[in-house]
């Protein structure tokens, strides 16, 4: 499996037989997609942060919401969760995804706005890789993407949906990834262009990876 971040909450997963984006943003908020292609795209919420399929080759399946998918030998579990930690009440809801590809878990959190409750974090722990927003706004910020990490207990953790120098004024006030990285204790790493993985190269022990914008 290959992942490569794309700006924001947008992921390139690639498989041995599939590729899989996530959370596209529009090019609004700073970051550029340019020509890509993919076969599934998953949506967490209704944003053009986070929904912008135009653009995007080959016809993808699109997935929006809750609910078990299997696309093209990929499992794919979307969780019911929320945008802010009023169930809801301010900023509606969200999707989680986990999805089950070349023998690993990886899951994706979008704007999650609170730490999981019983039914979710039983659905999402014990996942291989997580990707998960670092930098506040609408979605977790450093403190609480450190609880949710102790929830869900990976094994690779990639932030993600935090300020770059892409990211547009426009597209919301974000933190800076070093303020997650001083709240896990651990020195901030050099970004990697991308991340390559198997079942049998997972780290020992968790290990947070930094993943550059490929913009």
């Amino acid at each position: 499996m290959e992942l490569t971040w794309l700006g924001h909450s947008c992921f390139r997963i690639r498989g041995k037989d599939v590729t899989v984006l996530t959370d596209p943003p529009a090019p609004t908020t700073g970051y550029s997609l340019g020509r890509i292609n993919a076969d599934i795209v998953t949506i967490s919420h209704t944003h053009p942060g986070h929904s912008y399929e135009k653009g995007i080759g080959n016809s993808p399946y699109i997935v929006r919401g809750p609910g078990e998918y299997e696309i093209k030998n990929v499992l794919i579990t979307g969780v019911q969760t929320y945008h802010d930690d009023e169930r809801g009440a301010r900023l509606g809801r969200n999707t989680a995804y986990v999805l089950h590809i070349d023998d690993l878990l990886i899951c994706h959190l979008g704007d999650l706005g609170h730490v999981l409750d019983d039914k979710q974090q039983e659905i999402i722990s014990g996942c291989d890789v997580l990707l998960l927003p670092v930098g506040g706004g609408n979605a977790l910020d450093a403190k609480r993407a450190v609880e949710v990490i102790g929830q869900v207990e990976p094994q690779v953790i990639v932030p993600m949906h935090y300020a770059t120098p892409a990211l547009k004024a426009s597209a919301g006030t974000l933190d800076p990834v070093e303020k997650f990285f001083h709240e896990m204790g651990v020195e901030v790493s050099e970004p990697l262009p991308k991340l390559t993985l198997t079942r049998g190269s997972l780290p020992p022990e968790p290990q947070v990876v930094l993943l550059a914008y490929r913009g």
